[in-house]
């Protein structure tokens, strides 16, 4: 326990107060980061449904008083003649649907530079391949599903052996071609999702292909409007929607692309409250495949440079105006369980530490999302260091090293790509 946390009942919790740590991993409730500032008395009834008794963080909140303090660790409330309320088990799955996909767990099976390398070289053969997929649609050929298959399962490896590699390397290196990084991209963070669900690699496999696919249809659809600059107008946002129907043609031609991912297609612009297209499906009449695609979806576009847009998402930003969407046009379950999987601070993130050095978020720690591995690259006076360090900020717990937040791209000068690719 570090000199900063006081730990106490729930009944001597108040609205203000910052929780750290409760008495069970926070992945087994709820709540989607470790640490919880709480707003209202309505946190402090969910923090009750869960722990008995949690750890207070007197610097970033206020204190507890002392009469709540709990100074040993023999029976918790019961030190104050209480009983403990029930603790109610927390299914960690958004619903039964999801629930049976749950099968694997993935160990780190390779050393994350050893990954980055091969990411990169997947990466340039996915790029090319692309190019003569989409060139030939232009033209009027079929697609050919199998070499879209082949790099997938080359990804879907990278991504099963360490899946911070391939999460970098979408982040820093984005193609002029938005199609291309966005196909990408959204394939990469729903294999990510994939692996985190626990699903079993065929399962995987087709969540990434359908990521790569959700555009397709885009190639039917003239490129002054994909590469406009300006504001699309409500009868060219009408166009565009018409992607979906294109690409769901594209792919119900081919016997190789699997139902799931067709599915997934069709519907990964639907919203679970009904206001998306082009069905205007909600809750569970949208496939859960189909949910997923939704969120990852969003995510990639929010964090990558648009044609339309210059308005580019830090991974941070993106990931709290996600967390501002559930319960209304994603399914909430969902959206904690994505943001589980990429941590509040995602990989490819620069962020600030509280010893005013900047880093790169290199790889999120499952356990202990806020304490990711960053490489430091400048010093507490914001000068670049002569020698990076890589730091597991979760080892250095006691030395109190945090990241304390996120900053937007090129912050003080710094090219990402530069320092990696």
């Amino acid at each position: 326990m570090s000199d900063n946390e006081l730990k106490t009942s729930i009944d001597g919790l108040r609205v203000g107060m910052y929780v750290t740590r409760l008495e069970r991993p926070w992945l087994e409730t709820p709540f989607p980061l470790q640490g919880l500032h709480i707003e209202s008395e309505k946190d402090i009834d969910m923090l009750r449904r869960y722990t008995s008794y949690v750890y207070v963080d007197t610097v970033r909140g206020p204190s507890p008083s002392a009469e709540f303090w709990i100074t040993n660790d023999s029976d918790q409330l019961r030190l104050q003649g209480q009983e403990p309320p029930p603790i109610e088990p927390f299914k960690n799955r958004a619903d039964n649907e999801y629930t049976k996909l749950k099968k694997c767990f993935y160990e780190i099976k390779s050393s994350f530079d050893h990954e980055f390398r091969n990411a990169k070289e997947i990466q340039k053969k996915i790029n090319s391949s692309l190019k003569k997929i989409l060139n030939d649609l232009q033209q009027g050929k079929t697609l050919d599903i199998e070499l879209v298959k082949e790099g997938v399962e080359a990804t879907v490896g990278s991504i099963i052996r360490n899946p911070s590699a391939f999460a970098l390397l979408v982040q820093i290196e984005k193609s002029d071609k938005y199609i291309y990084s966005h196909a990408l991209g959204t394939s990469v963070w729903c294999a990510q999702f994939g692996r985190h669900l626990g699903l079993e690699r065929k399962d995987i496999n087709n969540l990434a292909l359908g990521g790569m696919l959700l555009d397709i249809g885009k190639v039917k659809l003239p490129n002054a409007l994909l590469n406009k600059k300006d504001t699309l107008s409500p009868q060219e946002c009408t166009l565009l929607q018409n992607h979906v129907d294109y690409g769901v043609k594209i792919l119900a031609k081919s016997k190789a692309v699997p139902p799931s991912v067709l599915r997934m297609v069709a519907t990964h612009h639907e919203r679970a409250d009904g206001s998306g297209y082009p069905q205007g499906l909600n809750n569970d009449l949208i496939p859960i495949y189909g949910r997923i695609a939704g969120i990852v979806d969003s995510y990639d576009a929010m964090t990558t440079r648009k044609p339309y847009s210059e308005v580019v998402f830090t991974p941070h930003e993106a990931i709290h105006e996600l967390y501002q969407c559930r319960n209304t046009i994603f399914q909430t379950e969902l959206i904690e369980q994505f943001i589980q999987t990429v941590g509040l601070y995602p990989t490819g993130s620069l962020v600030e530490c509280n010893s005013g050095e900047v880093g790169i978020v290199l790889e999120v720690n499952d356990l202990k999302r806020l304490f990711p591995t960053v490489m430091l690259v400048l010093d507490k006076d914001k000068r670049p260091m002569k020698e990076f360090k890589k730091i597991n900020l979760s080892r250095h717990e006691d030395s109190c090293l945090k990241v304390v937040k996120g900053l937007p791209y090129g912050a003080y000068g710094i090219k990402m790509d530069q320092l990696f690719l």
